[in-house]
């Protein structure tokens, strides 16, 4: 027997919280002091936080979409959120106009799908870089999804691509127009929440329709959202897919590089990792200084040298922002 999107994403309600008269759920959407809720019945509950949580966590989001949440009712529809569990991961960004408070984008995302067109608009991969540095920093898994591919009847706009699966990043290979592809993203997609995220234009609502019609047109109202409201209002929002969810995440696209640090950045690049501490100096970073591990595997094309270039580039940004 398939489990169902609530089995599969750990909604099962539990013989303890049935005899507390609460129900568990996932946060689904934040609509300013309202949150809501799906419960494994499918019922979708307009909720509000107890008092007593928010002064729990005051250097944070209280609640977040993708928090798994105790909910109690209190009338036709409507309920008050009772616990949140325990984070597992959070993708998250410092609030504007604060400098130590953390805005919460998602709860709990299991991967993160990074969208580029193979064409129309040309990838630009210091960017796709730098989504994956993030990424990486979270331990959040990530595939990249090469849209467009009907652009490319030769197969020569992909070869950059295929950089990032030597270095070990699934890619998948997919037109919206066509459906190519698709039936092997919808096996990525089973039975996890995915935070969709890339550049404007590369073809992400039709994607998104090709999956399940309206969808893209949806997660677009989303995206229109972004940065109203006080900071503690997230545009994101989990949109249902077969046994999964999908969170269209436009707060993903504008993250900084909030408590990463500058001096950890080389283990955020995956193909580093084999070479570091090889280096001569402890403090090595892999710049100019000689007995270079890293610099080294560059020149015997161990490492992608165009990786190697955007770590460079991205020490250079992080360095003179301080």
């Amino acid at each position: 027997m398939t489990p169902s999107r609530s089995d599969a994403l750990g909604l099962a309600p539990t013989s303890s919280t049935e005899a507390e008269g609460t129900r568990c759920g996932i946060v689904m959407r934040v609509a300013g002091p309202f949150f809501d809720v799906l419960t494994p019945d499918g019922i979708v509950w307009r909720a509000v936080v107890r008092g007593a949580l928010k002064k729990q966590r005051l250097r944070t989001d209280p609640v977040a979409p993708g928090d798994r949440v105790d909910i109690r009712p209190v009338g036709p529809g409507e309920a008050v959120i009772e616990r949140v569990h325990e984070r597992v991961r959070t993708l998250s960004r410092l609030a504007r106009g604060t400098d130590d408070m953390e805005q919460v984008i998602l709860a709990n995302p299991d991967q993160v799908a990074i969208i580029f067109a193979v064409k129309e608009p040309e990838p630009h991969f210091r960017m796709l870089d730098r989504f994956l540095v993030i990424v990486e920093d979270r331990e959040l898994p990530a595939f990249i999804v090469a849209n467009k591919i009907d652009l490319d009847p030769t197969g020569e706009l992909r070869a950059p691509f295929r950089m990032y699966e030597q270095i070990g990043y699934p890619v998948l290979y997919i037109s919206a127009r066509t459906g190519e592809g698709l039936d092997q993203l919808r096996t990525y997609l089973h039975g996890r929440i995915t935070v969709l995220t890339g550049p404007s234009g590369v073809g992400k609502t039709s994607l998104l329709n090709a999956l399940k019609p309206g969808l893209g047109e949806a997660t677009r109202e989303v995206s229109r959202a972004t940065g109203k409201g006080r900071h503690t209002t997230s545009a994101t929002r989990l949109f249902p897919l077969d046994d999964g969810f999908l969170a269209d995440s436009p707060g993903l696209r504008t993250l900084s590089f909030w408590n990463v640090d500058l001096e950890n950045l080389d283990y955020l690049f995956r193909e580093f990792r084999p070479y570091l501490g090889a280096c001569r100096y402890n403090d090595c970073a892999h710049c100019e200084e000689p007995g270079c591990a890293v610099r080294a595997a560059v020149e015997r094309g161990e490492i992608p040298a165009p990786r190697y270039e955007s770590y460079l580039r991205l020490r250079e940004e992080e360095e003179s922002e301080d």
